[in-house]
């Protein structure tokens, strides 16, 4: 059974290179941090719906998914803390929502089916699966990044804090990979399924991180690609309706724009001269970069 991986940016940044900027910035540090509260205390909810759509069965898998809900509120419970002894705001962050675009490029449909339990019960492990791989690459790189930067006590808290948690994700990591590998073995065709959801959920996955990420101009047509990427993991006959239903929907997206005002209008707050001479060059140069990102099929 293959093995899918959280992708880089679009302009080829990784994880640690993106929290060492992070963590040299108080304000987007702590942005940073209320991200993962958010994204804690979202995950209880969507976990929970999940546990409520397979309705007791199989017994053994809504049993482990209620004692994740409890760790993933405990984890969200320590951010609060964290961010309330430091002063920060533990409200809805600003900008795109990592997990709202996630749901929002979900079919719905395929994923809560109950006439076809075998496939809603991969597509649920898939999606809960990609998503903490990814809050693993980002905890791990926050916790170097603190690591390499000046040992102040708030920097400490912080790392503390992160180290309570990794551990826990990575356990979340290896248990979603233990149960889609015991799903696979049952036969060759649950094993394609599988194999089928990990490719869907990874390119979706990859889309929603990117769309929280990228707001430089050029920012639709990366998009547009992303859209492209996951209709292709779909059967021929799904892919005209998704692209029908998606694309739109992505080329005209409010909260882009809304969150592009937003960011320019910190920049300017914080630093007039830097928002002229550094913000804005940035934001163009969104302009010059690829509008296609390989897929895992085309590495």
């Amino acid at each position: 059974m293959t093995v899918s991986y959280p992708h880089k940016l679009y302009n080829g940044m990784n994880a640690r290179d993106i929290l060492k900027r992070v963590v040299s910035d108080r304000e987007i540090h702590l942005i940073t941090l209320n991200r993962y509260r958010y994204n804690e205390q979202r995950s209880c909810k969507d976990l929970t719906d999940v546990i409520e759509k397979l309705n007791g069965q199989p017994k053994d898998l809504v049993q482990e998914l209620s004692r994740h809900v409890c760790d993933e509120s405990r984890h969200a419970m320590w951010l609060t803390n964290l961010l309330v002894d430091l002063g920060a705001n533990i409200g809805t962050p600003p900008g795109m929502s990592y997990i709202d675009e996630f749901e929002r490029l979900l079919d719905q449909d395929s994923y809560v089916d109950e006439n076809h339990r075998e496939e809603a019960i991969i597509a649920a492990l898939a999606a809960i699966n990609v998503t903490e791989k990814r809050g693993c690459e980002y905890f791990s790189a926050h916790i170097h990044a603190l690591k390499e930067a000046p040992q102040t006590e708030e920097n400490i808290k912080i790392r503390e804090t992160l180290e309570q948690i990794f551990p826990e994700e990575a356990g979340h990591v290896r248990w979603g990979n233990r149960w889609l590998k015991k799903i696979a073995q049952k036969s060759p065709e649950t094993q394609q399924k599988v194999e089928q959801a990990k490719q869907k959920y990874t390119a979706i996955e990859q889309a929603a991180y990117e769309a929280g990420m990228d707001i430089m101009a050029g920012a639709e047509l990366r998009r547009l690609n992303h859209i492209v990427d996951i209709a292709n993991t779909l059967p021929l006959w799904e892919r005209p309706q998704y692209l029908m239903q998606y694309l739109p929907q992505t080329l005209l997206d409010p909260q882009l724009q809304k969150t592009r005002l937003q960011a320019a209008q910190r920049a300017w707050n914080r630093n007039p001269q830097d928002f002229v001479e550094k913000f804005v060059p940035m934001f163009l140069n969104g302009l010059n970069q690829p509008k296609s990102v390989k897929t895992k099929s085309q590495v």
